[in-house]
């Protein structure tokens, strides 16, 4: 049998009522910022739960609120978007599309008798909003419905400043849900709006503006994160209080939390405005553009939130779950390359200086068909400063003092003499290869246990690498105080290293090309730099 989610559940018991229900959503995001990891369960299940049922899915941009909104990220969501995979089509709206609609709406509750306007100030809505024990207080709520209008009309029309009146709907003053205690349904604004100019000063909240959007264009299943389920009954309210074509269904789903992360788009707003970052995209952002740019795949991504999978709880997953995800992708698609990042030069003495040969290497050992390269050796080579010892631990099985160590895919080769200078810091090795082990396979039999990779000293060329760490040294930044998260911003988050020795070609891959460096981890070529960027270690540190 199938496996199916709850949410899935509900669609079914639906259609089993009305088998001809063509199933619609929406993805409603806010364009006052970029899209994050958390904003991409919501749009994954959006998108996929319509994809399943054969039906339709709505991009609209949620932009009823004007403060920080921009067609700059307008661009970005619908960039993201794409970048994962999925498509709206024809089916591209914008919030402020309805905010005639919208308007003739809350005129129509008024004349119902369903909504007043208010002119309590925000302290005295405060004051008089009441406890589980006291309802709320509005002295306005009895006012006659012509003079609502009124004044609600002229609030349109700019004749009163900000906070002096706001519309609300006329429910429960008593209810044990304060969402439903009158909720404020317009509000006074003077500010430009991306879209709609100047052209409107009310702008209508959020709980009043989304389920007549989600009924105008025929959402069936207006699908959000569990914050949203107090809010549910406003939501049936609109849809049965105002004059709208379609019914459309809220259901919760609970909302992604990643450890080391912050998924406030305030504060990451605030991360990037301060320069304590650098940009939206900075790699170590949890944005969908800055896991991009770091070198994170859509397919890593899409199997990591189907491996959270769709609860009804909210829950903390960890970020380890997230790079298991994108190691397993980038081990079977990532080239293989050689990039040697604390150079030691290793001289063979036993082999002519002016003598080049070339030995093939795997591109990829997990895919034939991705066949091999040709790697030079010279009698000059780079190896890493760690993989040379003057005083070496137990089982040390690389370079030390009359040991040998196979050269990944060359030579075995003997050390005859480890040069240091005043400091004890090693400079240079001198070695004798094995010159009859080119395959790395002694002719005696003996057993070589140490394996390194090298590089020819004179055939080879250098690159920065900027080493990314986890942007929080807090792993459950849920817990912290928006006011603290900076306390616990990570300094060895970004670590810039230079002059890397790596194999030429390297110097041609295009942005955004990802590698396996071998025996360091995976790195992608930047976007916006030539630098390559680390993007995950090799192993795991959990088990999935």
């Amino acid at each position: 049998m199938e496996s199916t989610n709850f949410i899935q559940d509900i669609i079914n018991e639906d259609l089993a009522k009305n088998p001809d229900l063509k199933i619609h959503t929406r993805f409603p995001p806010e364009p006052n910022g970029y899209l994050h990891i958390g904003h991409c369960k919501a749009m994954v299940i959006d998108f996929s739960t319509a994809v399943k049922y054969g039906g339709m899915c709505n991009l609209r941009m949620d932009d009823t609120n004007p403060a920080k909104e921009d067609t700059e990220f307008v661009d970005a969501i619908k960039e993201d978007i794409h970048w994962l995979g999925f498509d709206w089509e024809d089916r591209f709206f914008y919030g402020s599309d309805y905010f005639e609609e919208t308007y003739k709406l809350a005129e129509q509750l008024i004349i119902k008798g369903d909504a007043y306007v208010c002119e309590l100030s925000a302290a005295e809505f405060s004051e008089y909003r009441g406890d589980l024990q006291r309802p709320a207080v509005s002295p306005y709520r009895e006012r006659p419905m012509e003079e609502s209008l009124d004044l609600f009309r002229r609030m349109r029309a700019g004749e009163f400043p900000e906070g002096k009146y706001t519309l609300r709907a006329k429910i429960d003053l008593a209810s044990g849900n304060f969402n439903m205690r009158d909720p404020v349904l317009y509000r006074i604004r003077y500010i430009d709006h991306h879209r709609q100019g100047t052209k409107w000063c009310i702008f209508p909240m959020y709980d009043f503006a989304h389920p007549i959007q989600d009924a105008l264009e025929g959402i069936t299943h207006s699908l959000c994160s569990l914050e949203y389920e107090d809010h549910r009954p406003l939501y049936n309210w609109v849809i049965e209080h105002c004059d709208v074509p379609s019914t459309p269904r809220q259901i919760e789903f609970a909302r992604l939390n990643v450890t080391n992360t912050v998924m406030s788009k305030r504060f990451l707003r605030y991360l990037v405005e301060e320069n304590l970052v650098d940009g939206w995209d900075d790699p170590r952002m949890p944005t969908l553009c800055g896991l991009r740019r770091r070198g994170y795949t859509p397919a890593s991504i899409l199997d990591f939130i189907d491996r959270v999978g769709v609860a009804k709880n909210n829950s903390l997953v960890d970020i380890a779950l997230l790079e298991h995800c994108l190691r397993e992708d980038l081990n079977k698609t990532a080239l293989r390359r050689v990039a040697v990042f604390d150079p030691v030069k290793v001289t063979v003495t036993n082999y002519p200086a002016d003598k080049v040969e070339y030995f093939d290497l795997p591109n990829n050992p997990n895919d034939p068909e991705a066949g091999t390269r040709k790697l030079p050796f010279t009698r000059e080579l780079f190896v890493e400063r760690e993989d040379v010892s003057i005083d070496p631990p137990p089982k040390y099985f690389r370079m030390k003092l009359g040991g040998e160590v196979r050269l990944m895919g060359g030579y075995i080769v003997r050390v005859d003499e480890i040069l240091t200078d005043d400091n004890g810091n090693v400079t240079q090795v001198l070695c004798t290869a094995d010159l009859e082990t080119g395959n790395g396979m002694p002719a005696d039999g003996r057993k070589i246990k140490g394996t390194i990779h090298w590089l020819s000293a004179t055939d080879c060329a250098e690159a920065d690498v900027v080493m990314y760490d986890r942007l929080f040294t807090e792993a459950d930044m849920n817990a912290v105080e928006s006011a603290r998260y900076t306390e616990y911003l990570n300094p060895e988050s970004k670590k810039v290293i230079n002059g890397v020795k790596v194999e030429k070609e390297l110097l041609n891959a295009a942005k955004g090309d990802k590698f396996q460096f071998v025996r360091k981890g995976y790195f992608c070529r930047d976007s916006k730099t030539d630098a390559f960027n680390s993007v995950v270690e090799l192993k795991d540190s959990k088990k999935f």
